[in-house]
């Protein structure tokens, strides 16, 4: 039985393509050595693989900041306002992924998107009817001799034209099926074009519900891609292809991948429809997206069950390793006790070695590598907290509900805070400068006191709200500067999680973050965040938002448990939050900022198990956090860069104050949604794109606002940027919100005349 690998994370074990990155965006460094590092961690991460002797190792996984944005812009799809900047193939490229502000124009970036249900962002396609698909990079191939000029046979990857046409966005009157014949010949040429004798092309979007037209546009793409003979993978993941499996299996594929730990019916569909004799099924059974170590008892049983209905097995992780950190080496803090539980990327690549030896194996259940993990499974964990495991058995519907309704306390609010039409506020951190980084890193190593600690924040804090206040900001927040990540600040001080040194994980192009693990039971010892909201407070007669992040997106955010389900761990997590909300409340904080940036992020893919799933306890997690509040204590949250179209009376149904969106990248395509529910909600779509390194001009957003106030009343429409501002420069931000502000100003004088 072989081994194989779908993808590997690229920003290097120490963030090495991160930092080069950052280096040439800011002109420290030139395209060549910018290459260098790139090419390092390429071959880094190949001998990576080819040293555990994993079978199919894939090339052209890596990228420079998106592997969709790859994809397009490999097959010439460039809006003309990109390529017009008449900048290099690297700064356009750049440019869609980033923006352009530059003595060769001023673009946006292009939209970004949640990859599916994880925490990984894309970059969205944009497709208008002049839009000619033709091969016009030779990166897969390149990458594919690089690797053989190293000894190491490669089998490239390709996201597919059914997902690239899927999840690109139309600007024209074309659409998707329009665009058949071109991408068909374009993917038919790329593939001659590599060399390589198998191609592993990805198709995650046939996991999603499917419609006739959908299987119809899969079949039409691949009835010509197919005919051209080449021996091609088909590789799925996220899920199952129920809709479609039966097509599958019939079609001319070499191999195909099928997901058996997110697929919920994956082994079924096997069952029942069977795996024709002439085709290698990739069986995906070691889990790339969480860093657990893989159970071989289980693993084994259900190869077990594979093998009565597949004649040729290949051991497959279920999807890309991009999802997790890169090797424990790093990892010099944590015990055994702890480490021994998990498996990154490296230690993903050793389980799958362990696996096909165990399984070639004549008595499995007797070598030493079964025997090894069996014994770390039979261990007792110590995890329980029955205090808090109580907390949550006890739990009533009355728990959920906040009292008055939504119209009452709306009115009671207006009422209290007085803020004028069109409110401007942020969203939460501003930027995170180097000397605060600086400041924390002294702190954790010892070097300065736990009071020069805080004064330096007390200090910055202060300059913060001065800022907002002569910017003219209605609503102020203190800036964060107390807070690594938005996650992992929470979890630091709460109990039940534990924390990495080096476990990166990318979250869209340059930016990493470190998930946190969730150990155990989840409970607060004590206040997180009082101290610096209150001293924010005391400085300003403005309100000044205490800043939360919530137990959907603490819960997303982090290596989730498998040992019990992820609705009560959300639980534990909101009564957590729950108590800091209600010690802000009583410290005087008026207006709390609940985040749920990510709730959008683990809805099941299949509309069906939407609420049985996910939304049943995900929206009773959020209420249950802010249920207990005064009336005249004003609730906000924050939702970023998803599609939320399609939950909005979900989202209503959180019963918040006020709801932000990211908004900018996706020309406000929410708007009509918001109206065609009837959101009660008070909104703040996002006016300007804080991920591109642009300043939006006053005209900008005041085109932004008219657009929203065509949709939502003046009295509901908050004003304020797409996130928060932590991975901004000082001298980006001060300008941007300056026009923030005098856009709705300018606007608001209008409406109260």
């Amino acid at each position: 039985m072989k081994t194989s690998v779908i993808g590997y994370p690229r920003v290097g074990a120490q963030r090495e393509l991160k930092f080069a990155s950052e280096k040439y965006f800011r002109g420290e460094i030139k395209a060549e050595e910018l290459e260098k590092t790139a090419k390092a961690v390429r071959l880094s991460n190949l001998s990576a693989q080819k040293e555990k002797g994993i079978d199919f190792i894939p090339s052209n996984d890596f990228s420079y900041y998106d592997n969709l944005l790859d994809m397009a812009f490999i097959l010439g799809i460039v809006p003309k306002r990109y390529r017009d900047l008449g900048v290099s193939e690297l700064d356009t490229y750049f440019a869609m992924a980033r923006g352009y502000q530059g003595s060769a124009g001023n673009v946006k970036a292009l939209p970004m998107k949640k990859w599916f249900n994880t925490n990984y962002h894309y970059v969205v396609p944009e497709i208008d009817d002049d839009t000619v698909i033709k091969v016009s990079s030779d990166k897969p191939a390149a990458e594919y001799k690089e690797a053989l000029d190293e000894g190491i046979s490669t089998v490239p990857v390709l996201i597919g034209p059914f997902t690239l046409l899927s999840l690109s966005r139309y600007t024209g009157k074309k659409k998707a099926a329009d665009f058949i014949n071109s991408a068909s010949a374009a993917y038919k040429e790329l593939i001659n074009n590599i060399g390589s004798p198998v191609i592993s092309i990805a198709e995650p979007c046939l996991v999603k519900d499917l419609s006739s037209e959908d299987i119809d546009l899969f079949k039409a793409l691949y009835a010509q891609i197919l005919s051209g003979g080449q021996k091609i993978i088909l590789r799925t993941y996220f899920g199952d292809i129920r809709d479609c499996y039966s097509d599958v299996i019939s079609l001319g594929f070499a191999g195909i991948g099928i997901d058996f730990v997110e697929g919920k019916e994956s082994l079924s569909l096997l069952k029942k429809y069977g795996f024709p004799d002439d085709k290698l099924l990739f069986a995906g059974v070691v889990n790339g997206k969480n860093i657990w170590k893989n159970n071989y008892e289980k693993t084994l049983s259900l190869l077990t069950e594979i093998n009565k209905y597949a004649k040729n097995t290949v051991l497959d992780t279920s999807c890309s390793l991009l999802h997790v950190p890169y090797t424990l080496r790093s990892e010099t803090k944590l015990s055994d006790e702890y480490t021994k539980h998990f498996a990154f990327a490296e230690e993903k690549l050793s389980e799958l070695s362990e696996l096909k030896a165990i399984v070639s194996a004549e008595n499995p259940a007797e070598t030493p590598e079964y025997k090894a993990n069996i014994a770390i499974f039979k261990e007792e964990r110590d995890c329980s907290d029955n205090a808090v495991k109580e907390r949550v058995a006890s739990i009533k519907d009355s728990d959920f509900v906040r009292l008055p309704s939504f119209e009452e306390r709306e009115k009671i609010q207006k009422k209290r805070f007085d803020l004028p039409l069109l409110p401007t506020t942020t969203i939460g951190s501003f930027p995170q400068t180097s000397d605060v980084r600086a400041n924390r890193l002294a702190y954790r190593k010892g070097n300065i006191s736990e009071e020069q600690y805080k004064q330096f924040n007390r200090d910055k804090i202060a300059q913060c709200i001065k800022l907002q206040e002569e910017i003219g900001l209605d609503v102020l927040v203190h800036g964060e500067y107390e807070r690594n990540d938005m996650v992992e600040y929470f979890g630091e001080s709460l109990r039940g999680f534990l924390f990495t040194e080096k476990a990166w994980v990318q979250s869209y192009g340059t930016r990493c973050v470190k998930p946190p693990i969730i150990w155990g039971d989840v409970s607060r010892e004590k206040p997180i965040t009082t101290e610096w909201s209150v001293y924010a407070n005391s400085l300003t007669d403005h309100p000044v938002k205490g800043m939360l992040t919530g137990p959907v997106t603490i819960l997303n955010w982090s290596f989730p448990r498998e040992d019990i389900s992820l609705k009560e761990s959300a639980y534990q997590i909101a009564f957590a939050i729950r108590d800091e909300v209600l010690d802000l409340e009583s410290a005087g904080i008026s207006i709390i900022q609940v985040d749920e940036a990510a709730l959008r992020e683990k809805l099941p893919l299949r509309r069906s198990d939407w609420y049985s799933d996910y939304l049943d306890w995900a929206i009773p997690a959020f209420r249950l956090v802010h249920s207990g509040v005064k009336p005249e204590t004003q609730i906000h949250t924050h939702m970023c860069y998803s599609e939320f179209t399609d939950i909005i009376k979900a989202i209503d149904s959180m019963d918040a104050d006020v709801i932000t969106f990211e908004a900018s990248r996706s020309d406000l395509l929410i708007l009509d949604s918001l109206i065609q529910n009837n959101f009660r909600t008070e909104v703040g779509p996002g006016v300007y794109d804080i991920h591109s390194p642009r300043i939006p001009s006053k005209e900008e957003i005041k085109s932004a606002l008219r657009k929203m106030l065509e949709k939502i009343p003046v009295q509901k429409l908050w004003v304020n940027p797409d996130c928060g501002l932590k991975t901004r420069d000082t001298y980006e931000t001060k300008p941007s919100l300056e026009n923030l502000v005098a856009a709705a100003k300018e606007l608001r004088a209008e409406y109260e005349n």
